[in-house]
């Protein structure tokens, strides 16, 4: 099993060396990791991951390789279990059909929301569960975890279900796009390349090789070199990526679109977003929170010429587009409408990317109202979608 996983990680381009698997089984022979499963999982990673932008290959292969494996004591050992608190919420995680959905109504507005929020802060004074007014668990009021409600605040629950929440005071992790990833199929590269403009600039590093032959006859066989500049792709790309949240479901065909971009553009910059734009930009999701690049710096780096492409979903509470305040995340001054109206103001060449299926779109209000400030430059991120959206940058 041990010497399928390390051929995995090979196989998902991990650079793991023969030196260090050997090591991971002399660790394990000397019960370093004994008999739980998370205990591996940090033993594996720390032997055999050196990078760490091959953290995420390394929980996929992990994952595919251990997925169900439980490990136990030895004979006659007692063997200790213990139950995931995450299990033991979810046990009272309350579904509703789609009739009692229907019959809780929303609370009137985010100012209405924000202030019956402080309200219940001020005067709840413990647990609930179950209930339509208090902070709580698997019912039906506007805060809390793991039940439903049309417009809500999402409090104490790792990952969205219902994808309706206004606002989302939990601290989550994202993970960066790997621009490693091999296209699953040629396509992409190709519609991309409708973007490109050659030109030669810059130092004289390139043979020209039928200017050198006249030179040379011309020179009466004397061998004269001439050499002119690369050649090379002058258009400049500014890529915005939403990341997390409802985007999670499309992760693969993002990363193979950003790998694409990597391979096709020498002029491209990249920056992460969640849902919407607002006052700051980040390169990193392990470190947005403390290392990242506001907005106006943004706007002052990267010149008017850049082409600036929005890659997202587009799928959020429309408070978050047009209302201060309204990030699921933070507190912003500026609603994030403001925000994009500074970029497409900068950036007049721009076209918004969407992984949903575009016969979807008019379900989602918020699509509607990026699209609108989009000027209807959204396409989907299909091979079609792409060769409209190249065509319009090219206009």
């Amino acid at each position: 099993m041990f010497i399928t996983f390390f051929l995995e990680l090979r196989k998902a381009k991990v650079p793991a060396t023969l030196r260090e698997y050997l090591t991971l089984i002399e660790a394990m022979d000397k019960n370093v990791a004994e008999y739980r499963v998370e205990d591996f999982y940090y033993l594996a990673r720390t032997a055999l991951v050196k990078d760490e932008r091959n953290l995420d290959k390394f929980d996929r292969v992990f994952g595919q390789c251990f997925n169900g494996l439980q490990f136990t004591g030895a004979a006659g050992e007692e063997t200790v279990a213990e139950i995931p608190e995450e299990w033991l919420r979810r046990l009272a995680e309350k579904v509703l059909t789609e009739e009692e959905k229907a019959q809780i109504e929303a609370l009137g507005g985010w100012d209405k929301l924000m202030e019956t929020l402080k309200q219940r802060l001020e005067e709840q004074k413990g647990r609930h569960q179950g209930g339509s007014k208090w902070i709580g668990t698997a019912g039906t009021s506007p805060f809390g975890a793991y039940g439903y409600n049309p417009e809500g605040v999402r409090i104490g629950q790792d990952k969205s279900r219902n994808r309706r929440a206004v606002k989302v005071w939990d601290k989550r992790e994202y993970k960066n796009l790997d621009d490693s990833v091999e296209l699953g199929t040629r396509n992409i590269k190709v519609a991309m390349r409708r973007l490109r403009k050659f030109a030669r600039e810059g130092a004289d590093l390139e043979l020209d090789l039928p200017d050198t032959i006249r030179s040379t006859a011309a020179n009466a066989g004397w061998l004269d070199i001439r050499m002119v500049p690369e050649r090379h792709n002058k258009v400049k790309v500014l890529l915005l990526f939403d990341i997390g949240g409802s985007m999670d479901d499309h992760i693969r065909v993002t990363e193979e679109l950003f790998s694409a971009a990597r391979a096709e553009f020498k002029h491209m910059e990249f920056f992460y977003f969640h849902n919407c734009v607002y006052e700051k930009l980040w390169k990193d999701n392990r470190r947005r929170h403390s290392d990242f690049t506001p907005t106006h710096e943004v706007l002052r780096t990267y010149q008017n010429d850049y082409k600036i492409i929005f890659v997202g979903d587009a799928t959020m509470s429309p408070y978050e587009i047009v209302q201060p305040g309204g990030s699921v995340e933070h507190w912003n001054e500026e609603a994030g409408a403001v925000w994009m109206q500074r970029l497409l103001d900068t950036y007049p060449k721009a076209i918004w990317l969407n992984p949903v299926q575009e016969k979807y779109w008019d379900f989602t209000p918020s699509v509607g109202v990026i699209r609108q400030m989009m000027g209807n430059r959204m396409f989907p991120l299909t091979i079609d979608g792409l060769e409209r959206g190249m065509k319009e940058l090219n206009r």
